[in-house]
């Protein structure tokens, strides 16, 4: 995995993205989490990319996409998403999203359902319960102050297990350098839709039916399994998997315990 890939294009409210595999085949997007980029997909796309066209793309202030000039919400990044599915005349996409990454698909689904042929919300919140949601409003209030990186080394903490932190330092130091390349307001107007914007996910007055599957780390403590079981009740018909051992960032110690069940679920509903 390298820290930045060669080329990419740029929509025109300044969206990086790459659209690679087969072209004319069904899309599948894949979203990253906060403080992230679209390169953290690097080791997926070659899963999806036999049987998919795949489009990575950096959240407005993150990687390469350009800051957003508005205040940041769910609905902007949804918007976001919808921009570049139109810029690139895809009429239909399945959306994979990762932690945040899974707060915006389901923003989508709710505003923009008729653009989704599937959903995979991977390692994402639901209610926190009061202890848990004040200790992430707290973090996300101490970025404005402190700034990206006061909270990185704690966040390799949660995000990894202790033996693959110590045996890849090279992927630790290139997820810090992912944050650093972040713009700093923005980052912090992410993470407090993070912290906050799970409140308008949570018991939709019109409940998403997208066709989903719902994915966690069994050692999650941010985005639990419980917090998945709850997303999952909410949506209609939708799957769970329970990936074992893992912690927040565990697509990254094993891509395949992530990509292999969305590429099952998506084969069962023939995309």
């Amino acid at each position: 995995m390298s820290t930045i890939t060669p080329g990419y294009e740029i929509a025109a409210d300044g969206t990086a993205y790459n659209l690679t595999g087969r072209a004319g085949a069904p899309t599948v997007v894949l979203i990253h989490g906060l403080g992230l980029c679209r390169h953290m997909w690097q080791d997926h796309i070659a899963d999806f990319a036999a049987d998919y066209q795949l489009l990575t793309y950096d959240l407005l202030g993150h990687g390469d996409s350009a800051a957003p000039s508005q205040q940041t919400t769910l609905s902007l990044y949804a918007q976001q998403l919808l921009g570049l599915l139109d810029h690139l005349q895809i009429e239909q996409a399945a959306v994979v999203g990762f932690s945040i990454g899974g707060m915006i698909n389901r923003r989508f689904a709710l505003d923009y359902p008729h653009r989704l042929s599937a959903l995979a919300i991977l390692n994402s919140p639901h209610d926190r319960g009061a202890a848990a949601q004040a200790l992430v409003e707290t973090r996300a209030a101490a970025v404005r102050v402190d700034g990206a990186m006061a909270t990185m080394e704690a966040a390799l903490e949660r995000w990894f297990t202790p033996a693959f932190r110590e045996t890849n330092p090279g992927l630790m130091e290139m997820v810090r350098e992912w944050r650093r390349r972040v713009d700093p307001h923005s980052y912090a107007e992410a993470a407090w839709v993070l912290a906050t914007g799970v409140t308008e996910l949570t018991r939709p007055a019109v409940p998403i039916k997208t066709p989903s599957i719902v994915i966690t780390s069994a050692n999650d403590t941010g985005s639990t399994p419980d917090m998945s079981v709850a997303i999952a009740v909410e949506i209609e018909t939708a799957e769970l998997s329970i990936v074992p051992d893992l912690q927040h960032l565990g697509l990254l110690e094993q891509p395949q315990a992530f990509t292999q069940p969305v590429i099952d679920f998506l084969r069962k509903l023939a995309l």
